[in-house]
């Protein structure tokens, strides 16, 4: 065998190892791929190793896998002609059967350039027809119509928008400055109301206080006032009595002896009074006051 075979030899095994690496493909689970023959399509392949023929098959890979685009920040005038910046993002995929992954190459030229603008359209569209405190008050809402939109116009795509977010909504400066004074001043206005309401809570209660710190006063009052009254009214009933039991005495033993009682009583408010009182010779002030009393005063009683 001369040099010139063995050359050509080599040259045929590198020639047929080049071709199969060129033929032998994989295709990855996050991934579909479209194989075009010729510039035709000519089948779909699944995740997993694809046989193509050198220089007439061409394999296209298509990522499946949730996507997020940037829609851009953008000036829009509102309904109250007011610039807006706004900012939104979508969310979307392209679905993993054969005719979306198809739609996705063959009815739409670069799908992340189109939802990028159709976005900011739609954005203009619905923020255009709203004034700026509705548009900041009702996200939802904006992004519930962008949702809608999007998802309506890329359905030929072969994508599927999975959510849409709005991003951001920056009033001009002078109005966001105007909106944090706004703000500012209806805080403060509410702490004030609480303020006073708590005030005026304190105060309440603080009255509730004094009245029953004044009506326990009173009832105190009332009760030492009847207290007392009651005392009073004892202390009457016992004197009344005693001086029942005093004239009762009084009849009982003195009882047609009226003269001798009276004549007892002078003698009693003399001495009370330190006034002279004159008693016969011979006779000593208890004889004279047993004497008036029917007491026999001149034999002291037997022991």
């Amino acid at each position: 065998m001369s040099g010139i075979t063995v050359l050509v030899i080599i040259v045929a095994i590198v020639l047929v190892i080049w071709l199969l690496s060129q033929s032998i493909h994989t295709v990855r689970p996050t991934n579909r791929g479209l194989v075009e023959r010729f510039g035709k399509y000519s089948r779909f392949a699944n995740p997993g190793i694809i046989f193509l023929i050198p220089f007439i098959e061409h394999l296209v890979r298509i990522n499946i896998t949730e996507n997020m685009i940037d829609a851009g920040l953008q000036e829009i005038i509102t309904s109250d002609s007011l610039n807006a910046q706004v900012d939104a993002q979508v969310y979307f995929k392209v679905r993993p059967d054969e005719e979306s992954v198809k739609a996705s190459q063959y009815n739409v030229y670069n799908y992340m350039v189109q939802i990028v603008a159709l976005a900011r359209t739609t954005l203009r569209n619905i923020i255009g027809t709203m004034t700026l405190k509705d548009a900041n008050s009702e996200r939802g809402k904006i992004n519930s119509a962008l949702y809608s939109n999007l998802a309506t116009e890329t359905k030929s795509w072969g994508l599927e928008i999975v959510r849409t977010e709005l991003k951001e909504i920056n009033p001009p400066t002078d109005v966001q400055e105007t909106m944090n004074k706004v703000v500012k001043a209806s805080n403060e206005k509410i702490a004030a109301i609480d303020f006073a309401t708590a005030r005026e809570t304190q105060a309440d209660g603080e009255r509730r206080a004094a009245i029953k710190v004044a009506e326990g006063q009173r009832q105190a009052a009332i009760l030492q006032a009847e207290g007392q009254k009651q005392a009073k009214v004892l202390v009457a009933d016992g004197e009344a009595q005693a001086i029942k039991l005093v004239n009762e005495a009084a009849d009982l033993y003195f009882k047609g002896n009226a003269q001798t009682l009276r004549q007892l009583q002078a003698v009693e408010t003399s001495l009370t009074n330190n006034s002279k009182v004159v008693i016969p010779t011979g006779s000593s002030l208890v004889n004279v006051i047993g004497g008036l009393a029917g007491i026999d005063t001149t034999h002291p009683p037997a022991k």
